[in-house]
């Protein structure tokens, strides 16, 4: 039980990590829907570089695999390799994501 609501805990915390470390990597970029075309090119390019964006995304990440873990450990769901697969590409996705932007 104590194993349980360690990891449940831990999947909460990613996740809401995760999602105030977007909101304040969004906010700091600006409002989008004010900015001409080369300001939002510009945007997105300093978001691909602000840390608070990738440490959100890569919380996000996490919480696939804990949740998918989660259902298949603690709830007996069958988790396919189909599935498996598709979480360790966004997983490495964000790490790619994270390396091209640190370099």
């Amino acid at each position: 039980m104590l194993k349980t609501l360690i990891v449940m805990l831990l999947a909460i915390t990613a996740g809401a990590v995760g999602d105030i470390f977007l909101t304040q990597g969004m906010r700091s970029s600006g409002d989008l829907s004010t900015m001409g075309l080369r300001q939002i090119f510009e945007t997105v390019l300093k978001a691909l570089t602000n840390w608070r964006l990738i440490l959100g995304t890569a919380m996000q990440a996490l919480s696939y695999v804990v949740v998918a873990f989660l259902a298949q450990w603690y709830l007996g769901e069958n988790v396919t390799p189909m599935r498996w697969a598709g979480i360790s590409l966004v997983c490495v996705g964000v790490m790619m994501i994270t390396k091209s932007s640190v370099n």
